[in-house]
């Protein structure tokens, strides 16, 4: 291979890798693989006659202005859209408060350039979302890692990680990618006061949070923030940065989210933004806007949750039938997936391997963990999305993964007697 330009590279690409799971999905491309490896919404639920009208109009209304370049803060109808449906949960957002970003991850990589300098320590979950890693890797981010466990972030380990002075926390307080836990409602409170405390603010990431399919709302910790800590001036003083996006309830492809945050922080991003793509697609944040507006979202988001639904009790019922008793997983209130766990000896990697054997994917969990003594533990896990495949291809699918385990569970060395 010629070094002619890779002698050339900056010092940054040492701390860059490809996505594990955009070369996974390389590998199942194949028609004949069942694959729960992406966290992909299911296209029978993208609402494509609407957006095929909203299209329509836009270009028939608005054309020179939706083909015309836009301020980076992003669509102004559409910012006062975002911030009126985050009200809805207590997010006392303006239009000023937010910009629109290119996806989600676009708000990550945004976050990680106005925050890290390289060497600076990221307090994260483990697992966390590969993306943030990916994001934040670019910038030299080092990582304090604290587990998880079924209500969410261990928030009685924090204490310590927060004393060494991350420059901030990222937190998936909802359905976390790719656990599929909900961070407890007294531990949300624990953490606000936390990073009150040590003055470390949160990145509030939160992509999931409508598709909710059974239990209660919980409050966001943008919301916490200000009531636990009495900041009565709206967003204008906050220790939490808010991400969402319209990928997981309107369509991916759009390449649409958000940033909420204090207007000097937002002033700063939208800097940061325009030395990256100026500004997010007008006519794309137009089409949103028109698809989204008179409470169609609402009604449609609705629909997202009785068909994901249905397919997440299709799949622990499958689990429940097909698994071995020695195999365990999370049971998530909501979102898109659920996070397996092996028993000791087993490898999720050997395991990959075996179940592309019976025509059927996943994503390893190791995947999911920056490092610092973690990474063995990602061995014994995997992450299982259960929005993309239809029910019967579910149960097929969860059928053809439990003979791979058995195998490999057949083949495990059995555990020293102790006398």
């Amino acid at each position: 291979m010629s070094t002619a330009w890779t002698s050339r590279y900056a010092q940054r690409m040492k701390n860059i890798h490809s996505s594990a799971i955009r070369e996974l999905l390389k590998i199942v491309q194949n028609p004949e693989i069942i694959s729960f490896a992406g966290g992909l919404p299911a296209p029978d639920v993208f609402p494509v006659e609407r957006f095929r009208e909203a299209c329509r109009m836009v270009l028939e209304k608005s054309a020179p202005t939706a083909l015309q370049y836009g301020a980076t803060e992003g669509y102004e109808p559409l910012r006062e859209m975002i911030a009126r449906h985050t009200s809805r949960y207590g997010v006392k957002a303006k239009p000023e408060h937010v910009l629109i970003t290119s996806g989600s991850q676009q708000a990550l990589d945004l976050i990680g350039k106005l925050l890290i300098n390289p060497g600076d320590r990221v307090l994260v979950e483990a697992p966390t979302y590969l993306g943030a890693l990916q994001a934040f890797n670019v910038y030299g981010a080092e990582y304090l890692c604290v587990p998880s466990d079924e209500d969410g972030l261990r928030t009685d380990l924090l204490e310590e990680p927060l004393r060494s002075g991350p420059k901030f926390m990222y937190v998936l307080p909802n359905f976390q990618n790719p656990g599929g836990t909900t961070l407890a409602e007294g531990r949300r409170h624990e953490l606000v006061l936390l990073a009150e405390r040590f003055g470390i603010p949160i990145i509030e990431d939160d992509p999931y949070g409508q598709l909710r399919y059974e239990g209660e709302h919980l409050t966001p910790l943008v919301v916490l923030d200000r009531e636990n800590l009495r900041r009565d001036r709206g967003y204008s003083i906050g220790n939490v940065i808010y991400l969402s996006t319209f990928s997981k309830t309107l369509s991916p492809g759009l390449r649409l989210g958000w940033i909420v945050a204090p207007p000097e922080v937002i002033k700063k991003l939208v800097q940061l933004k325009q030395g990256a793509d100026l500004h997010t697609s007008t006519f794309g944040q137009m089409v949103a806007y028109e698809v989204a507006k008179d409470g169609f979202l609402n009604e449609h988001i609705k629909v997202i949750r009785h068909v994901y639904g249905e397919r997440r009790d299709v799949m622990l019922q499958a689990l429940e039938e097909y698994f071995p008793p020695e195999v365990s997983w999370t049971r998530p209130l909501g979102g898109l997936f659920l996070w397996v766990t092996l028993p000791a000896g087993m490898n999720s990697h050997l395991l990959f391997e075996a179940a592309l054997k019976e025509n059927v994917a996943f994503v390893p969990g190791d995947s999911f963990y920056s490092g610092n003594g973690f990474a063995s533990e990602g061995l014994r896990h995997f992450r299982l999305n259960f929005s993309n495949a239809e029910p019967d291809l579910i149960r097929e699918g969860v059928r053809r993964l439990s003979v791979a385990i058995k195998n490999q569970l057949a083949g495990l060395e059995p555990e020293p007697v102790v006398t």
